[in-house]
């Protein structure tokens, strides 16, 4: 039986995350204007919460349009598990350290994480977890850069809505989660991040059965043949402390999700999006709020979307309701190599995932592509990571240069012009 446990975390790796993951938050910071910041629903109910309260008793600005007027108080359709995310938030307010949403530096802070757990993520293909040789730094540096500064990420997270911070901290969870699971091998520690995840993206919660895999298959791709039979004659046995430490916060989570939902709305599942005002009468909304329907509309916007022409420089513009994602990231060409140590899972998590997404009634509203797809990106991280070659090659550095061109572009005029409007 192969007993070899796990090497300790190299020290000198966790400095060079730090370090990039610092530098990431930095350049995000500079490099981005919050200017959704006063959408700040979910931290209006976070402080709501901490005085007690499930809503807002007194009427919210007008700009806070999506407010849900029922009964006697004004209540958020995000989840419960987004509104705990912003209490932190809500209680340096409360002790004065704050006065307004800090849509900015939050975002930055969340940017620099993903970073650092991409970063960690790349042992799990490292000598270390499995026969392939350790990636070089070079590589690894610039797959841990690639979800945040090479997709959509970029454009969407430093907008700084409650829509955009929601998305982000999924990111940051379902990435955390994964670090834990297949690295740092933690089932409680990652199913926190995983509740981090779905308790900000309610549909991850789908996901759930994937990790538990991840956490019962061999660890090494060279565990012994007796090891492996071993393992599946006590699997059950064995593994039942480890599912127990994981779901037990999701599970919570979730039973709260549905208690808060009955407190406000009088039903378990009613988080209360059709509540809002014209909401029903939209016209996306005409079969529901998820309906096959949707299907063809969203398939447009993730996949087939053009960008726009320009006269001037930079000479291309953007649709600001979204466009495709292989054009906003042609990184992505490279999920197709062959190979990859966790191809079939990632596969099947990204095509149950999108599903969902598509039958969305409304493919995201203001965004540059398709922002919805940012809870894709650590699925898709670990096949870009497991498929290509052990050392950095000029393909992959060209189709990172570019894409980091494009969103670059996308952020300029999204967030520092008003060249894009609807």
């Amino acid at each position: 039986m192969d007993t070899k446990a796990p090497k300790k975390p190299n020290g000198r790796d966790v400095w060079v995350a730090i370090g990039v993951s610092l530098v990431a938050a930095v350049a995000f910071y500079f490099s981005t204007k919050p200017t959704l910041k006063d959408l700040d629903y979910t931290f209006e109910i976070a402080s709501a919460l901490l005085n007690g309260e499930l809503g807002l008793r007194q009427k919210p600005p007008e700009w806070l349009n999506e407010m849900i007027p029922y009964g006697n108080r004004y209540y958020s359709a995000f989840p419960l598990g987004a509104v705990i995310s912003m209490v932190p938030v809500a209680l340096l307010q409360k002790a004065s350290l704050l006065h307004d949403f800090p849509a900015r530096i939050l975002a930055a802070l969340i940017a620099g994480a993903c970073v650092y757990f991409f970063f960690q993520l790349t042992k799990a293909f490292g000598a270390d977890y499995c026969s392939l040789k350790p990636k070089p730094l070079a590589r690894r540096i610039l797959l841990a850069l690639f979800p945040v500064f090479a997709t959509w990420t970029w454009c969407n997270l430093g907008m700084g809505g409650a829509w955009q911070i929601a998305l982000g901290l999924a990111l940051l969870g379902e990435t955390a989660a994964l670090y834990f699971t297949l690295v740092r091998r933690s089932p409680f520690i990652a199913g926190l991040f995983f509740a981090l995840a779905a308790g900000n993206r309610t549909e991850l919660f789908i996901t759930a059965p994937f990790y538990l895999y991840l956490f019962w298959r061999p660890s090494s791709e060279n565990t012994s043949i007796q090891s492996r039979t071993a393992r599946m004659k006590h699997g059950l046995t064995a593994n039942a402390p480890m599912v127990i430490d994981f779901l037990t916060v999701p599970v919570a989570l979730a039973l709260l999700t549905a208690a808060y939902n009955f407190a406000r709305f009088h039903s378990l599942s009613d988080f209360g999006y059709f509540h809002i005002p014209a909401v029903r009468d939209e016209p996306w909304y005409a079969h529901g709020l998820f309906s096959v329907h949707s299907i063809p509309w969203n398939v447009h916007k993730m996949v087939f979307q053009g960008f726009r022409d320009d006269p001037k420089f930079p000479f291309i513009s953007f649709d600001p309701f979204g466009c495709s994602i292989l054009l906003s990231s042609p990184f992505l060409f490279l999920l197709f190599r062959n190979g990859g140590k966790y191809k079939v899972i990632c596969w099947i998590a990204i095509g149950l995932l999108t599903f969902i997404l598509w039958c969305h009634g409304n493919p995201g509203g203001w965004q540059f592509s398709y922002r919805y797809a940012m809870i894709l990106l650590p699925w898709m991280f670990l096949l870009l990571t497991g498929n290509g070659p052990s050392r950095i090659t000029v393909t992959e550095i060209s189709l990172f240069a570019v894409s980091v061109a494009i969103n670059a572009t996308a952020t300029g005029l999204f967030l520092w012009t008003d060249k894009i409007q609807p």
